[in-house]
């Protein structure tokens, strides 16, 4: 058996770990206070996997749930105490090779606050605050448009 591939991020809730497998068979996701354990059959070779995690804290098993698609297994691993971050996944800090961390998905949302910006919000936010009411003048790129300059002249019709 071989392990499936998987990436995890952390919620206020809620931690996600998503098993990348296509057209998964089988499926079993067992949930544990401490622990929790996945296996299947994929593709058309009927490889088998298996997955078994000692989890970094605690979760609520009966409120905790997965869902498959045909390229991923999804697990929703509620916490038992809500609010506290997990720095990682598992519970030793040994790398484990099939597992990753699910950036596109990942927040930090410890520093925000109850009022939850979008990123872009964030971005401008940051930008105003750095100032910029003073920026230097660019060779007067705004000013003189209408005004004729040596280069501004008819250029000839090609023939």
């Amino acid at each position: 058996m071989h392990p499936a591939t998987a990436k995890w991020y952390d919620r206020r809730d809620s931690v996600f770990v998503e098993f990348c497998v296509e057209d998964s068979r089988e499926v079993q996701v067992n949930f544990d206070k401490s622990k929790f354990g996945f296996s299947c059959v994929s593709g058309t070779d009927n490889i088998k996997h298996q997955n078994s995690v000692d989890l970094f804290g605690e979760i609520d098993p009966k409120e905790s749930k997965h869902r498959r698609t045909d390229r991923s297994v999804l697990c929703c691993l509620r916490k038992a105490e809500a609010g506290k971050s997990w720095p990682r996944l598992t519970k030793d800090k040994t790398k484990c090779n099939w597992l990753s961390v699910d950036f596109n998905n990942w927040k930090d949302w410890e520093d925000d606050s109850d009022e939850d910006l979008s990123s872009f919000d964030k971005f401008s936010e940051m930008m105003n605050s750095m100032g910029g009411d003073d920026l230097p003048d660019l060779d007067g790129a705004d000013d003189e448009h209408d005004s004729a300059d040596s280069d501004d002249e008819k250029m000839p019709d090609l023939e």
